[in-house]
C-alpha cells in the first residue's frame, strides 16, 4: 500500500485556551501517537486538504476547489507563519489529471494558507517544510458551498492519481468537526463594514482592513473568546458542538460508504454543527483518495467535545 490517511481538527484555540479541556491530556497523546504513526510510514508525498478563514481565499474570487504549486502559510493565530515545500512538477500533473478526469480545480503560483493546512502540517510533520507537501483547498467557508459529492470525486480521482507515482503518498485532512465560529469570520454582510470589505477584497478596498489589523483583530478576538468561554458566556450549544452530528459522520466515515454523503443536505448539517462543519469536506476528500488507492477503511482515534478550545475535536487514520 502506498497511500495513508490522517484527519484532524484544527482550532486557534489550540494555541490560546483561557480554561484547560478536561480531554486535554487525551488530545494531545491522540497528536502523538498520530504523528508517530505518520513518522513511521514516512510519506515521501503530503498531498493535504484544507479549508481558509479570509487569510488566502476571498470573495472577489472564491474557486471551489485550488491547487498550489506554491504556497506560504500566514502568521495567522493558530498556525505557523512560513514557506510549504511544495513539488511543483507533481503539482501541475495533479491539476491536469484532475481536468482529464472532469474535475476542475483553480492553481496558484503563490498560494496563501493559514492556520487551516499550517496547524495540521506542523502537528502532524513537524514543521512546515519537512515533507513535500501539495496544498489542496476546498472553499467550506462562504456560499455557495461545494457539494460533498463533488469533494469526494476529487478525493478519488487523487487517489488514483497516486498510483502513477512510485511514492509513499499521506492524505492529510484538516478541519472539523461540529464548530460555528462566525464571531470572528462572519458570514459576509453580517460583519462591520471594514471586515466585510477585508473578506471582499483581502485589503484591496479604501475601507479594508490592513493585513495587519485582520490579523490583530484574529488575536484579540480569539482569547476574548477564549475568556468568554471560560467564564461560561460562551457555551457548547453557541458553537454548535454537536456529538450526535459528528457521530453519525464518523460512523459513516469508518464504514467506507463515502457515497452516503453525496445525499447530505449541507444547509441542515450547518443548522446542526455549525458552519465549521463544512471543513468535513477535507476528510471526505481525503477519505475518498485513500479508498480509491486500494486503502483500508479509517478508524478514530479520538473523538472529544471540547468547549474550551470551540471545536468537537477527532483524529482518524488509515493506512
Amino acid at each position: 500500500m502506498n497511500t495513508a490517511m490522517v484527519c484532524a481538527s484544527h482550532s486557534p484555540l489550540l494555541h490560546c485556551y483561557s480554561k484547560e479541556p478536561d480531554s486535554w491530556g487525551a488530545l494531545q497523546q491522540a497528536f502523538k501517537d498520530t504523528a508517530a504513526v505518520i513518522e513511521k510510514f514516512d510519506p515521501e508525498l503530503v498531498i493535504a486538504f484544507g479549508s481558509d478563514h479570509f487569510n488566502g481565499f476571498f470573495l472577489k474570487m472564491m474557486p471551489a476547489f485550488c491547487v498550489g504549486a506554491k504556497a506560504e502559510a500566514a502568521g495567522d493565530i493558530g498556525g505557523y507563519p512560513g514557506p510549504l515545500n511544495v513539488p511543483q512538477d507533481i503539482a501541475f500533473s495533479v491539476v491536469e489529471f484532475l481536468r482529464i478526469n472532469d474535475i476542475d480545480p483553480a492553481i496558484s503560483y503563490q498560494m496563501t494558507i493559514d492556520h487551516a493546512f499550517s496547524q495540521t502540517i506542523v502537528d502532524m510533520l513537524g514543521g512546515l517544510e519537512k515533507r513535500p507537501v501539495i496544498p489542496v483547498f476546498i472553499n467550506c467557508i462562504t456560499t455557495p458551498f461545494v457539494p460533498f459529492k463533488r469533494s469526494r470525486l476529487m478525493g478519488e480521482a487523487i487517489g488514483r492519481f497516486t498510483q502513477t507515482l512510485n511514492k509513499r503518498v499521506l492524505l492529510l485532512g484538516s478541519g472539523g468537526m461540529s464548530h460555528h465560529p462566525t464571531r470572528y469570520y462572519p458570514a459576509y454582510g453580517e460583519g462591520e463594514e471594514e471586515v466585510q470589505a477585508w473578506q471582499m477584497s483581502g485589503g484591496d478596498a479604501p475601507t479594508s482592513l490592513t493585513p495587519a489589523e485582520w490579523l490583530e483583530r484574529l488575536e484579540v478576538m480569539h482569547h476574548e473568546g477564549a475568556d468568554m468561554i471560560a467564564r461560561g458566556e460562551r457555551t457548547a450549544k453557541d458553537m454548535r458542538l454537536n456529538a450526535d452530528s459528528d457521530q453519525l459522520f464518523l460512523d459513516t466515515l469508518v464504514s467506507g460508504d463515502i457515497e452516503a454523503f453525496d445525499t447530505w443536505d449541507q444547509y441542515k448539517l450547518i443548522e446542526k454543527a455549525g458552519i465549521g462543519s463544512m471543513e468535513l469536506h477535507a476528510w471526505i476528500a481525503a477519505a475518498a483518495a485513500h479508498k480509491s488507492a486500494g486503502g483500508s477503511n479509517p478508524v478514530v482515534d479520538i473523538y472529544a467535545i471540547a468547549p474550551e478550545i470551540g471545536i468537537a475535536a477527532g483524529i482518524v487514520h488509515a493506512l
